[in-house]
C-alpha cells in the first residue's frame, strides 16, 4: 500500500469521524454556523479526532522502535509491560500527592514506564533462549505481575474505581482542555525518523553496532525514552490499548520490509487510519452508544495478531 492510498485514507476516516457521534451533525450544519453544533465540534469531536490520530501514529511507532531494538517482531509496549508500569506510576502518582496535576501524573508514569522498560530490556539481555514467542510471553508473564501489584494496592487504598479507568482506552471522554499532552507525541515523532537510521544498526545488535561507530547504549537510551514517554501519556490521557503497537508495525513490514525509517511514515499512517476505523466501528455497531477503543482494537488485534503467529509458523525454516 502507497503513502498516498494511507493519507487519502486518513482525510476520508477523519471526515467521517467529525459527523459520527450521538449528536447528529451534518456537513451542512457547518455551513448554516449553527453556534450549537460548531460547539460540539470544537470542544469535543476535533479533539477527539486529533487525539485518535496522534494515538495512532505514536503508539504504533512505539511499537516499531521497541521491535527493532529488541530484534523481534512480537514486541511492544503491550508485550514488554511498559504499559503495565505506566499504570502503576499513576497509581503511586495518586496515593503519593492526591491533588497531582495531569502534568506530575505524566512525569511519575514516565519514570514507571521507562524503569519497567529497561528491566524488561535487562532481562532480555541475561536469556541465552531468545525464541520469537517467548520473549513476549516474558513481558506479557512481567506486565502481569505488575498489573496484580497495581490492584492490589488500588484496593488497599479505595483507588480501584481511579485506577480501573486507565485499565480500558476510551475516546469518549477527550474533550478540549484534556488531551493537549498528546502534543507531546508529535516531536516525538520527528526525533524517532531523524534516528531511524541508527535505530536500524541497532537492532543489528551491540558488537555490530559498535564496529560500524555507533553509540548502541546512547541510541537504544533515547529510543526507550521516545517509547516511555508516548506511552506514558497515551494511558494518562486515553487509557490502555492492546495489540497496536504490535500488529501495525508487522503489517507494514510484510508489504513494505524492514528498513525502520522507510518504514516510520507508512506505520504512522496505517496507525492513525487503523485506530480512526475501530473507533467509527465503535461509535455506529450500537449507535448511539459506542465501544470503547479499548474493546475494538482488543478484539481485532488479537485476531490480527493470531495471523501473524501463523503465518510466522508456516514460513518458519
Amino acid at each position: 500500500m502507497k503513502k498516498k492510498h494511507l493519507i487519502i485514507l486518513l482525510i476520508i476516516l477523519s471526515i467521517l469521524s467529525l459527523f459520527i457521534g450521538a449528536k447528529d451533525i451534518k456537513p451542512m450544519d457547518i455551513l448554516r454556523l449553527k453556534e450549537e453544533h460548531i460547539q460540539v465540534l470544537l470542544i469535543s469531536r476535533i479533539p477527539r479526532l486529533i487525539s485518535i490520530i496522534v494515538v495512532g501514529m505514536s503508539m504504533s511507532i512505539s511499537g516499531l522502535i521497541m521491535q527493532a531494538i529488541s530484534r523481534n517482531k512480537f514486541v511492544s509496549p503491550t508485550t514488554a509491560a511498559t504499559t503495565d508500569w505506566a499504570r502503576f506510576g499513576i497509581l503511586i502518582s495518586m496515593m503519593l500527592f492526591s491533588s497531582a496535576s495531569y502534568l506530575q501524573k505524566m512525569l511519575i508514569a514516565f519514570l514507571f514506564a521507562l524503569g519497567g522498560t529497561f528491566l524488561f530490556m535487562k532481562l532480555l539481555n541475561k536469556i541465552k533462549y531468545k525464541n520469537s514467542i517467548f520473549i513476549p510471553l516474558l513481558g506479557i508473564m512481567l506486565g502481569n505481575i505488575v498489573s496484580s501489584i497495581t490492584t492490589f494496592f488500588a484496593y488497599k487504598h479505595d483507588l480501584i474505581q481511579n485506577i480501573s479507568s486507565w485499565l480500558q482506552g476510551d475516546f469518549s471522554l477527550i474533550i478540549k482542555g484534556r488531551y493537549e499532552l498528546l502534543y507531546i507525541g508529535i516531536p516525538l515523532l520527528i526525533t524517532a525518523y531523524i534516528y531511524g537510521n541508527k535505530f536500524t544498526i541497532a537492532g543489528m545488535g551491540e558488537e555490530f553496532s559498535i564496529n560500524l561507530g555507533l553509540n548502541y547504549n546512547k541510541v537504544v537510551t533515547l529510543g526507550l525514552v521516545i517509547v516511555a514517554l508516548i506511552t506514558s501519556v497515551t494511558v494518562l490521557t486515553v487509557g490502555t490499548i492492546p495489540f497496536l503497537g504490535l500488529i501495525v508495525p508487522n503489517i507494514v513490514s510484510l508489504y513494505n520490509g524492514d528498513n525502520l525509517k522507510d518504514n516510520i511514515p507508512h506505520t504512522a499512517l496505517l496507525g492513525g487510519v487503523f485506530v480512526l476505523a475501530c473507533d467509527i466501528l465503535g461509535r455506529v455497531l450500537i449507535y448511539p452508544y459506542e465501544l470503547s477503543i479499548g474493546v475494538v482494537v482488543g478484539v481485532l488485534g488479537s485476531g490480527i495478531f493470531l495471523y501473524l503467529l501463523m503465518r510466522r509458523k508456516n514460513y518458519a525454516v
